[in-house]
């Protein structure tokens, strides 16, 4: 089997562990969050990544607004101010990685003018990939991936034939950092390694509740990317789990 169908396997394996989760309770995927948590270092342990900082690319590219409610061990906790984003349709696909470049390339071609205005948007950060995970066949999942919306355009954002804008509201996220180019594998170690941070906390449990809509009742996967494909050092990438209070 070639490295990257194993790869996208593993990513599979993974979601599937969180969807059980989901399903049967914290407790019966436990022994599996912590087989891999040791595999990464533990809750407090490291793959190369750190709980949080600022992302570089923030100082030069608009980012949304948000505050640190705590930084723990292995995590911080974040409150988004409501925003604007601009969504995919859901993408159905087994990896992350290829879902995510599917996705951003719509989000592209949108911001270089493919819109309902014809009109071109500044580049943002972090592309955001979200997942929810599926029960269904093989464990495919369904992604959107969102390109966040600059404030002078939130107002009216312009429309466009396969995507949507999202409007959020004030929203919690816990948050892991990691480095280097996101592979499908090492993002669920990350995820779980955060997951794993956040046990007999007093986030755990609003976590696992996860946030509005589709997402009600699951933990809301997300991975936030801040840099250029072709950025090859100081890159930021974040896990996000995304919940309500």
């Amino acid at each position: 089997m070639a490295a990257g169908s194993r790869g996208f396997l593993k990513l599979s394996f993974l979601i599937c562990l969180i969807s059980i989760a989901n399903t049967f309770g914290a407790a019966a995927a436990a022994g599996q969050w912590d087989i891999l948590a040791e595999k990464s270092g533990g809750a407090g342990g490291n793959t190369g990544g750190v709980v949080a900082e600022f992302p570089p690319s923030c100082n030069r590219i608009e980012c949304p607004g948000y505050s640190v409610v705590e930084s723990g061990n292995g995590y911080e906790i974040r409150r988004y101010n409501s925003s604007v984003w601009i969504t995919t349709l859901p993408i159905q696909d087994i990896s992350l990685v290829d879902a995510t470049r599917t996705g951003f390339f719509l989000l592209f071609d949108y911001i270089q003018g493919k819109n309902g205005y014809g009109q071109t948007i500044e580049m943002t950060a972090p592309v955001v990939t979200d997942v929810l995970p599926s029960d269904g066949p093989f464990c495919e999942s369904s992604f959107t991936v969102s390109f966040y919306v600059p404030a002078k355009n939130q107002a009216d954002p312009p429309p466009a034939e396969g995507l949507h804008v999202q409007r959020w509201a004030t929203t919690y996220v816990a948050v892991r950092q990691f480095s280097g180019f996101v592979a499908d594998y090492d993002v669920g170690v990350e995820a779980a390694t955060l997951q794993a941070s956040l046990a007999d906390t007093k986030w755990a449990d609003p976590v696992a509740k996860g946030g509005d809509g589709p997402a009600a009742g699951k933990i809301q996967y997300s991975v936030a990317q801040y840099n250029s494909p072709f950025e090859f050092s100081g890159r930021v990438n974040e896990i996000w789990f995304s919940f309500q209070m």
